[in-house]
């Protein structure tokens, strides 16, 4: 008799806790509606306010200094300096990146009842999925390497404006305070973010909120201000926003839903996108996840089929089945010559987007090349259609196996070290530009949809596998004109002269951006390591 005894009482406390949460939000709105008509004003006195709201739009903030004024701004980040209010596709980049797959699975059906709690319980459930024994490390990899990306394409640029126009920034938020924390220092020059805390045991969270709770932004900021008020308040038009605002100086209301005037564009952000990790190539939302779901049997089967083909088919019969499966080449310029000068092959030098770059480009031209590396696991070797040479970074080593590689035939090289996702190009090591006269340059680029098929701090071996899930791939490869020989080590060019103006001419044939940074610089941001992919040796 214990047993149900339990079991009813269980769930009439979960009936309980439904229905009077649901009616509850219901009185409030009803109440809030009933609120705001009793204090509606003629329409010429109420034409600067939100629909809604009590106070003004953020379009009727002035603009029109254009420095900083020494003043303080307070705000939430969703629904504010992002233009939409939702928080669970960045649950699900949590959940799927610092997790695993299995827990962004069940994320995904938590939201068959997320829908019918109320704020603060959704909050608790969606945070106890996605951070249930993680590793600290892991979240604020994620944090800084993940999440930015997302908050970047979301930013209201509006709010960005009066953002960007005051001298001093604090941040409340509802959300956990580790998965916006990075974002808002690096991106956002934010002084500080009060949020949510999470219980940690040792180096692992336990999905817990700390002993406080849930932050309730209004006391946050009162506790953090005491009887000062803070100079300008952000906020959305629900209640509990302009509860927060209305503890500041001066308070607008944000509204970016639907607005295009709100979308930032890239030239736009606070500062350049160059670096991100993780494989989701998309914004997480639960329709997109569920179809994402839905897809990965087939991808997976999909994979293996193009890599087969890829393996054991010829050149062009590998084009016709994997154009077939959905994989787009497009190639553009003119077949190279072969060297007549010289008994050497011919030397490529690629800008590097994934490990395919090399398979594509052989593919492309149909014949056999050789390719180096700096890295490349086991698996992509077995897996590769093409010779791979791993390089050790000494360079004398290195120059004398690309001269002997050289000897026997054309020769890949990605003078980068390292994959960009952005259209930025890296730095170009010299080395390659001392060891030929007859430099090919080849502007690469790909495109994908679902995954990405490069990652610094996750499984390098499944970068191809990855890239082939995709349900339509894309790769474009554009061989330029031979280097002339004026512009060679050979034309009294030093190697750095001539490293530079292949970068040059490769991004302007893509449209891309030319940077001083290395992969030294990619790796020790987003992976905390040096990028090197060592062999484990068993004694």
């Amino acid at each position: 008799m214990v047993f149900p005894m339990v079991f009813l009482k269980l769930a009439d406390w979960v009936l309980y806790q439904l229905l009077a949460n649901s009616c509850y939000r219901a009185a409030r709105k009803v109440g809030n509606y009933g609120f705001f008509l009793r204090n509606q004003t003629p329409r010429s006195s109420s034409s600067l306010q939100q629909p809604g709201s009590l106070f003004p739009s953020i379009t009727h903030f002035n603009l029109s200094n254009d420095i900083k004024i020494p003043r303080t701004l307070v705000c939430d980040i969703h629904g504010v300096l992002l233009r939409t209010e939702t928080f669970f596709p960045y649950f699900m980049l949590v959940a799927f990146e610092a997790g695993s797959i299995l827990r962004a699975f069940l994320l995904l059906l938590s939201c068959s009842f997320l829908w019918v709690l109320d704020y603060e319980l959704k909050l608790r459930v969606m945070t106890f999925i996605s951070f249930c024994g993680l590793r600290k490390k892991d979240i604020e990899s994620v944090g800084m390497a993940v999440l930015p990306k997302f908050y970047l394409e979301n930013l209201n640029l509006q709010a960005y404006h009066v953002w960007s126009k005051t001298s001093s920034r604090v941040v409340f938020t509802s959300i956990p305070r580790v998965m916006v924390e990075g974002f808002l220092k690096e991106y956002m020059s934010v002084d500080d973010v009060v949020g949510t805390e999470l219980q940690t045991v040792g180096n692992r969270f336990t999905g817990l909120l700390s002993t406080s709770g849930l932050l309730v932004r209004h006391k946050a900021l009162k506790g953090y201000f005491g009887d000062k008020k803070p100079d300008v308040g952000l906020g959305s038009s629900s209640h509990h926003d302009q509860q927060f605002i209305s503890l500041c100086k001066e308070a607008y209301v944000v509204d970016g839903r639907n607005n295009q005037s709100c979308v930032m564009p890239r030239d736009k952000y606070p500062k350049p996108l160059i670096f991100h990790d993780g494989r989701l190539a998309f914004l997480p939302t639960p329709l997109a996840t569920l179809c994402m779901f839905f897809w990965l049997p087939f991808g997976m089967v999909l994979a293996i089929f193009r890599i087969l083909v890829g393996i054991c088919l010829p050149y062009r019969l590998a084009v016709f089945w994997g154009s077939l499966s959905g994989v787009q080449l497009r190639f553009q310029g003119c077949f190279p010559p072969p060297n007549s000068r010289h008994k050497k092959g011919v030397l490529y030098v690629c800008t590097h987007r994934t490990l395919l770059d090399p398979v594509f480009l052989s593919t492309a031209l149909c014949k056999p090349l050789t390719a180096v590396t700096y890295s490349l696991s086991k698996m992509s070797e077995i897996i590769a259609p093409i010779r791979t040479v791993r390089l050790t970074r000494d360079r004398k080593r290195d120059g004398e196996t690309m001269q002997k590689l050289l000897s026997e035939g054309d020769l890949v090289v990605c003078p980068e070290g390292t994959t960009c996702r952005e259209p930025y190009l890296l730095r170009f090591s010299s080395l390659f530009a001392e060891l030929a006269d007859e430099i090919v340059p080849v502007a690469m680029n790909a495109h994908v949809s679902m995954f990405y098929g490069t990652t610094a701090s996750g499984l390098k071996w499944l970068d191809p596998i990855f890239f082939l899930m995709n349900p339509r791939p894309s790769y474009h490869v554009q061989i330029l004109g031979k280097v002339p020989p004026e512009l060679t080590c050979a034309g009294g060019r030093s190697s750095f002269e001539v490293a530079n103006y292949i970068q040059r001419k490769l991004a302007e044939a893509l449209g891309f951006e030319c940077t001083t940074l290395t992969r030294r610089d990619k790796y020790l941001m987003l992976a905390g390591n040096e990028g090197v992919v060592h062999d484990i040796k068993r004694n």
